[in-house]
């Protein structure tokens, strides 16, 4: 969950940049991947709805280029399954509406997937309503990629925004302490008809945690300024993190702030609890709000003035080495074209996580695949 690059030189500056993955790494195309997903998912407890949703949703986040988010986070769902945190059986369901314009959502820790649909779902309806809605999540397990759901609402021609805390990974800003989670936030706007929502998406984080994830996956280094060791120095080697270290807010004492009220406004009104309290339950206290365009301004005019700022944001005179402006959200699209022509190639460290799951639940795994996709 973090922000869509706004220049075309950087919109690959994400975990699979200059890494070699030749060595161990999977290509596959994406039904081929959504199908071993789905499956992987239904020998873990999974109904064969949940496990199409949440499939497509993990697969989806891959062609998006954010592999944090994609069928990597399957072994450490197969973890909290084993642990009882994760119910893959579950459902999630309204379970009050304190006010017309609002929906609570108990999530009974099911896959967090179904949870966040629900919410955006009650969320986008109620705003028809009322010109407002908004959804508060408890027992929300890991949502995936934050800028689904809002981007779903935009879809209904609807301006979507999402927060949501997390269990504590990121230090305040000047301390050193794991204090705050990665805690995102999204945005999405609707466009002109048939032109994709703008998209804003990301962790308060310096980096998400899943990007270091993929980092050590593929035994790749990270830029200075992301995580603090468990010293409380600087380092480029993602495996600090795990040994005790820390994430650091981004842009110091500003993403502070906003993991600051993402924790207060998500894990408070959610019941979740603040993420470095006695009181925190160690799900995502999520908040989905919708806003009718229609109920401020005339709809149509809106879009086309969205419209227009794309124009004018594609047509500003570019900076020395960048290739164009883009609008956020595009990266995504372009990667994700990218991605259906060429595949999804997938980080060694994951392949063998995912193998080791594949072959503990006697299912073929992802690199027997790609042995097949390459005869």
């Amino acid at each position: 969950m973090e922000l869509s690059s706004g220049t075309r030189n950087n919109a690959r500056a994400r975990e699979d940049e200059d890494v070699d993955v030749s060595t161990g790494s999977v290509i596959l195309d994406a039904e081929s991947l959504r199908k071993w997903a789905h499956g992987l998912l239904e020998s873990l407890g999974a109904p064969e709805q949940t496990a199409a949703t949440v499939s497509q949703s993990l697969v989806e986040a891959d062609l998006r280029g954010h592999d944090s988010h994609g069928v990597r986070r399957i072994a450490p769902y197969a973890d909290f399954i084993r642990q009882g945190r994760l119910d893959p059986a579950a459902v999630p369901s309204v379970i009050e509406a304190p006010a017309p314009a609002v929906a609570r959502v108990d999530g009974a820790n099911a896959f967090g997937q179904l949870t966040a649909r629900l919410g955006a779902g009650e969320a986008a309806t109620r705003a028809g309503r009322y010109g407002v809605g908004a959804a508060v999540l408890s027992r929300c397990q890991h949502v995936g990629r934050l800028g689904e759901y809002v981007e779903r609402i935009a879809e209904q021609g609807l301006v979507g925004f999402a927060l949501a805390n997390a269990d504590p990974t990121v230090a305040a800003w000047g301390g050193r302490t794991r204090l705050l989670g990665t805690n995102p936030l999204a945005w999405a706007v609707p466009a002109g008809r048939g032109a994709a929502p703008v998209v804003v998406d990301f962790a308060t984080s310096a980096t998400a945690e899943g990007k270091l994830a993929v980092a050590v996956a593929n035994g790749a280094t990270i830029p200075e300024g992301l995580v603090l060791d468990a010293n409380g120095r600087g380092t480029t080697d993602p495996g600090d993190f795990y040994a005790g270290g820390s994430l650091l807010p981004f842009g110091g004492h500003k993403g502070y702030g906003l993991g600051l009220i993402a924790d207060v406004v998500g894990g408070l009104l959610s019941r979740t609890g603040s993420a470095s309290s006695p009181s925190y339950d160690g799900t995502f206290g999520t908040v989905l709000i919708a806003l009718d365009v229609a109920a401020f301004v005339d709809a149509d005019e809106f879009s086309a003035e969205v419209e227009a700022l794309r124009a004018r944001v594609h047509g500003s005179e570019p900076a020395d080495g960048s290739q164009g402006v883009l609008v956020p959200g595009e990266p995504e699209w372009d990667t994700r074209r990218q991605r259906l022509a060429t595949g999804i190639t997938i980080a060694p460290g994951t392949v063998e996580a995912l193998d080791r799951l594949a072959t503990e639940q006697d299912l073929t795994p992802l690199s027997d695949l790609n042995e097949e996709n390459r005869t």
